[in-house]
């Protein structure tokens, strides 16, 4: 809690230990699971190879990602050195919290965000590997479940997989939500057929989908002009492209349709771009929905107002715009950390210099995550 509100971190992300795979993959897959390289320039930092491949093989170098984190982890002090003291660990993560003054968040990966974008995973390789995290984010949560909440990781490459992982995680696990990157598998659309089983399974468990990107992996065809060394230009477009694309998927595709009780959330994408995106899509919409949308039965916007959510940070001063523009009842807020372009300590703070009218803030701080997550008060 901070100037009297409670907060909710919709998207704050844990940092994986480098024996999570040792210790909790099932052992017909532990030859092949994710290992661990440690980065020499970044204590924080590792990379983790699935069958002894990067993920990132057709993102920025590895020493193009170092240097971001290191201009941040540099700093003195360095803001999260507390909790890379402690492995990172829960008691850490608890610690971040009370620091800014966060009541609950929802934990979202990091190497994690990365590793199922591997094209040509064996399906149930994938699907060991996200059995294996979310077994472990129950673990990491335990140490006080009322405040953690986990996020479970599904694998993309096997729809019936997906199903089955989240239906565990949900109601074996107690996750609040299911997590995918928005940009999918090569030659994937999320609006496809194949996967409605599982946006049917999510909806039937109450369970919302968060849907996350990460610069460092993913198939990303429209930014391969910027080559693999330039993260700058990489990581302005990589979070906003991928989400509004996914959003056209989402709405346009017909899924918002097809599941009027599915909730979707589109994370760490900023989100001033959301207004303008939702009008350009209802004025094509009025012009070409007839014929190439006849099964939607309202305007874009609608379906978003309905069903979704867009994450905003504590730095973004066009919040109070968007709240003109589309009101504040489907913006969630988050501090990203301990990535390093996070805010972290001062991202509540941040947040708080906009002076937005309280019932706003209580909105985006609380309200809105909440009943977005089924979370209690």
């Amino acid at each position: 809690m901070k100037n009297g509100l409670k907060i909710i971190d919709s998207d704050m992300h844990i940092q994986e230990p480098p024996d999570i795979w040792e210790n909790y993959v099932d052992a017909p897959f532990k030859q092949h699971a994710p290992r661990v390289v440690k980065v020499p320039s970044s204590g924080d930092f590792n990379l983790h190879l699935v069958n002894g491949r990067d993920p990132r093989h057709k993102s920025p170098s590895l020493a193009a990602d170092a240097r971001m984190i290191g201009v941040r982890r540099n700093e003195s002090p360095d803001a999260v050195d507390f909790a890379r003291k402690q492995g990172f660990g829960p008691k850490s993560q608890l610690e971040a919290m009370d620091i800014e003054g966060l009541d609950v968040a929802v934990l979202f990966p990091t190497a994690c965000l990365h590793i199922m974008t591997v094209p040509d995973m064996d399906p149930l390789l994938a699907e060991a590997i996200c059995r294996a995290y979310n077994n472990w984010l129950y673990d990491f949560c335990q140490q006080d479940p009322a405040r953690m909440k986990g996020a479970a990781l599904l694998p993309p490459h096997d729809v019936s997989l997906a199903v089955r992982e989240a239906r565990r995680a949900v109601k074996e696990l107690g996750f609040v939500s299911a997590f995918l990157r928005a940009t999918p598998l090569p030659g994937d659309t999320w609006f496809s057929l194949y996967w409605e089983p599982l946006w049917a399974e999510l909806e039937d468990l109450g369970a919302p989908v968060g849907f996350h990107e990460c610069t460092n992996s993913g198939y990303y065809p429209h930014i391969e002009r910027f080559g693999r060394s330039n993260r700058l230009m990489r990581h302005i477009c990589s979070h906003v492209t991928g989400q509004m694309v996914t959003m056209v998927d989402i709405i346009l595709g017909g899924v918002l349709e097809h599941f009027p009780k599915l909730k979707v959330a589109f994370l760490e994408c900023n989100c001033g771009w959301t207004p303008s995106w939702l009008s350009r899509m209802d004025t094509h919409y009025g012009q070409l929905g007839a014929a190439d949308t006849p099964m939607l039965t309202m305007k874009p916007s609608e379906y978003f107002k309905r069903q979704c959510v867009v994450g905003c940070e504590g730095e973004e001063r066009e919040v109070g715009s968007v709240i003109q523009l589309m009101g504040d009842g489907n913006i969630v807020f988050s501090t990203d950390y301990p990535h390093s372009d996070s805010e972290f300590p001062h991202a509540v703070d941040a947040f708080m210099q906009q002076e937005l009218p309280v019932e706003h803030a209580r909105k985006i701080l609380w309200d809105n995550c909440a009943k977005f997550y089924g979370i209690e008060a």
